[in-house]
């Protein structure tokens, strides 16, 4: 006789983020521990890096060109990151990464200290820690299921968003302070102290071979991933959707101009942390996303109700109204994030699990650099407000047209979802067998 599950939770406890992947898996918790302490670190080194070329040269475009030369190893190594992630040992992967990154800010911590430092190999380092993470990403992302139980994948999406919002607000705010009063050598030296902690960490997990049927990597085996994405049109989906939303209504370029429209340079650094606070709002209520079953669905509304917060806040006139849907669109930007998440690590199987979160890497990383560059030259077209608002409009309709030219997105359940349900029912076995 099998016992009965336990009740669901009521009340605040209802809202409370789901702790059960975290109680339930010891590689899950050494992970996020992990990533915790390297996203605050890397954060001092992604307000450090600019600071530092700007200081150097004093030229916007300087700084500017971080996002260029970080853009292409993001492309071609997020794809061959996710062929190398189901054919090779997953946690290797992850410790020889992470310990290249580390080796990348050991680098600036050099050139930093030197009495003249150079700026090339500034620019070397952002390329090469952009092509690391982009093969670290994929196999972080398809361990996630092999060290998570079916049915808590969607919280350990909550609890590993929740990791990157606390970094993301937190973090920034931390790097501003120590680089202006101890200096950059300063912020370098604890992002390399933060890669030493975390490669310790890494070290504890448990093996993640490759599945048996995983390809070796190669340009055919990227191909075949991505022949899979294109076939299963729910995944495809939450791709197209994402990069819409992205690309479309992404403001944080035009953020400054829209301060001093509203004669508020004040508020630029509150208007910068209100859409990871209201990622972080949802974050910390996320118990009831491990009730919800409607995923796609749930993807096109957060979507579409994300586009339609960037427009309103476009239109207002009031700071503190703008602040406010601001971080209503980063709440749907989290709601959507959480449930294409669930939707990708419950029905994709291991074997190809690599490869398609590399075209997921594209997908929530591609978006946002392009979205500046939209935001950026229709600003200068058509002014800041018809940027913020146009964009987001567009993303509201183009989530609404998308939806509608994939039905499937629409349909999908996790209940009874013919991925889902297989996948679920060889964890079972895996599990009855182990």
């Amino acid at each position: 006789m099998t016992s009965a599950p336990p009740p669901a939770p009521s009340g605040l406890r209802a809202l409370l983020p789901d702790l059960a992947p975290w109680r339930a898996s010891p590689d899950f918790r050494r992970l996020w521990v992990s990533g915790l302490i390297t996203n605050f670190g890397s954060f001092l080194t992604f307000v450090a890096l600019p600071v530092q070329i700007k200081e150097e040269t004093g030229s916007a475009a300087a700084v500017g060109a971080i996002g260029a030369v970080e853009l292409v190893p993001l492309i071609v190594f997020g794809l061959y990151g996710g062929a190398l992630a189901d054919a090779l040992d997953k946690r290797r992967l992850i410790l020889w990464t992470e310990a290249g990154l580390g080796v990348c800010c050991a680098v600036l911590l050099g050139n930093a200290l030197l009495p003249d430092p150079a700026i090339w190999p500034l620019y070397v380092v952002a390329a090469v820690s952009s092509a690391l993470v982009s093969v670290q990403r994929p196999a972080l992302d398809s361990l996630i299921p092999r060290i998570v139980r079916h049915e808590h994948l969607p919280a350990a999406a909550s609890l590993n968003a929740l990791r990157w919002q606390v970094g993301g607000i937190a973090g920034p705010a931390l790097a501003g302070v120590v680089v202006a009063f101890a200096g950059l050598g300063w912020a370098y030296a604890v992002d390399l102290a933060t890669f030493a902690v975390s490669v310790v960490l890494v070290l504890g997990l448990s093996r993640a071979p490759a599945s048996h049927e995983a390809a070796r990597p190669s340009l055919r085996a990227i191909a075949e991933g991505a022949a899979y994405a294109w076939r299963r049109k729910e995944l495809l989906g939450t791709y197209t959707i994402d990069l819409a939303a992205m690309f479309l209504a992404m403001p944080l370029a035009v953020l400054p101009f829209l301060a001093d429209e509203l004669d508020a340079e004040w508020a630029l650094g509150l208007m910068y942390a209100a859409i990871p606070a209201g990622a972080l709002l949802v974050s910390l209520t996320s118990g009831w996303t491990s009730r919800v079953h409607r995923h796609g669905r749930m993807v096109v509304i957060a979507a579409a109700l994300w586009g339609l917060s960037i427009a309103a806040a476009g239109t207002v006139h009031d700071i503190w109204l703008v602040l406010l849907f601001l971080t209503l669109a980063g709440c749907c930007d989290m709601v959507s994030g959480v449930f294409r998440s669930a939707m990708w690590n419950q029905t994709i199987p291991d074997e190809l699990r690599g490869r398609l979160a590399g075209i997921e890497l594209l997908s929530y990383s591609v978006g946002p650099q392009l979205g500046q560059v939209r935001a950026g030259g229709m600003a200068a077209w058509a002014g800041v407000r018809t940027s913020v608002w146009s964009g987001g409009l567009l993303c509201a309709a183009a989530v609404g047209l998308l939806a509608f030219c994939l039905p499937k997105l629409m349909t999908y359940d996790a209940r009874t979802n013919e991925h889902a349900v297989r996948l679920r029912e060889q964890r079972e076995a895996a599990q009855a067998s182990a």
